[in-house]
């Protein structure tokens, strides 16, 4: 098999990290944007990098950066609103737009849109968090039907508590309060979560398509 031209988001650290690299064992095409390349708060640099990236031919699409700062809705001010949508959920879809033609023209393609457990359920503070994610699993679930006649397929992931910076900066009580409600008693690690990305878009992959795959340990089943 000839291997794909991936185009990633948010490869710098946690789950992004480490997708990247089980692809680089793999040896796929990898196309990882840093930030300064690839601002997705930035509306003009995410234009700018599709115009700059227009004829490049991308197999492969993994929107895996994402934001979340959690507020209560009384403290939550439009910035938060603002950029909570434009990288979670606005960015993405443009760089689906801009690079699902060559999918289409080939008739093959895979898009891996990594989500979250509260795009499927919910807690508090975590209001544009869980609006994006879940709007994210939308996302897949209409595309899923849209492009599915193409052979290109459509799917989220849905991690749970990961060992990641975004828990790191809870307590150590608070994290291990967390883990008694995971049926499997840990949080999952980057490197598991990467695992099934990398099934998602194989070629080994034939017919899953518009799930939303929940990696939790267990979590969302109480």
């Amino acid at each position: 098999m000839n291997k794909k031209t991936v185009l990633i988001t948010g490869t710098s650290r946690g789950i992004g990290f480490a997708i990247r690299k089980i692809l680089e064992k793999e040896k796929y095409v990898i196309v990882a944007p840093n930030r300064q390349e690839l601002n997705l708060a930035d509306k003009h640099s995410v234009e700018y990098f599709i115009h700059k990236n227009r004829n490049l031919n991308i197999d492969i699409l993994i929107n895996n950066a994402g934001i979340n700062n959690p507020e209560w809705i009384q403290n939550l001010d439009d910035k938060n609103i603002e950029e909570s949508m434009e990288v979670n959920l606005i960015s993405p879809i443009k760089l689906i737009k801009a690079f699902v033609g060559h999918m289409i023209q080939n008739k093959w393609g895979r898009i891996v849109n990594i989500s979250s457990i509260f795009g499927v359920v919910a807690r508090g503070k975590q209001v544009m968090y869980a609006a994006t994610k879940h709007g994210l699993n939308g996302v897949t679930k209409a595309l899923a039907l849209e492009l599915g006649p193409y052979n290109i397929l459509v799917n989220s992931v849905c991690p749970g508590f990961t060992n990641t910076d975004l828990v790191k900066r809870n307590s150590k009580e608070k994290n291990a309060e967390i883990a008694c409600d995971i049926p499997l008693g840990r949080f999952a690690e980057p490197e598991e979560i990467a695992e099934c990305v990398l099934f998602l878009i194989s070629e080994k992959n034939t017919y899953m398509n518009g799930a939303n795959i929940m990696i939790d340990g267990g979590f969302t089943c109480r």
